[in-house]
C-alpha cells in the first residue's frame, strides 16, 4: 500500500501592482536617521545591519537609536516628539 501526501501552497500571486517610491533627498547633505526597534527579539540586531547599510549609501548621515522595549505597546507620545525633533528620516524595525 502506498500513501501519497499532497501539500497546499498558501501563497497567492500579488494582486497589487508595485509602485516605485522616489525620495527627493540630497544624500550628500547631513541628516539624522532614527532607527526604532519595536521590542521583538533581534529588532535591535537587525537595525545594526540596517545602519551599516544605510551608512554606505548615505555617508553624511548620523543615526539615533530608539527602542520602545515592548512589542505589544505603541511608541509613546514623548518618544514620537523626540524622534520628530531629532530626525529627518526614520526606519522602524520589526523583529520576530
Amino acid at each position: 500500500m502506498s500513501i501519497t501526501t499532497e501539500f497546499h501552497d498558501p501563497r497567492a500571486e500579488p494582486q497589487a501592482v508595485a509602485e516605485p517610491y522616489e525620495l527627493d533627498v540630497d544624500l550628500e547633505r547631513p541628516m539624522t536617521i532614527g532607527l526604532v526597534a519595536n521590542g521583538f527579539p533581534d529588532s535591535v540586531r537587525f537595525l545594526d545591519h540596517v545602519e551599516k547599510s544605510l551608512a554606505q549609501v548615505v555617508p553624511a548621515a548620523s543615526f539615533v537609536r530608539y527602542d520602545k522595549g515592548d512589542a505589544s505597546s505603541v511608541v509613546s507620545g514623548s518618544m514620537l516628539e523626540e524622534i520628530q525633533a531629532e530626525c529627518q528620516a526614520v526606519v522602524a524595525a520589526y523583529g520576530h
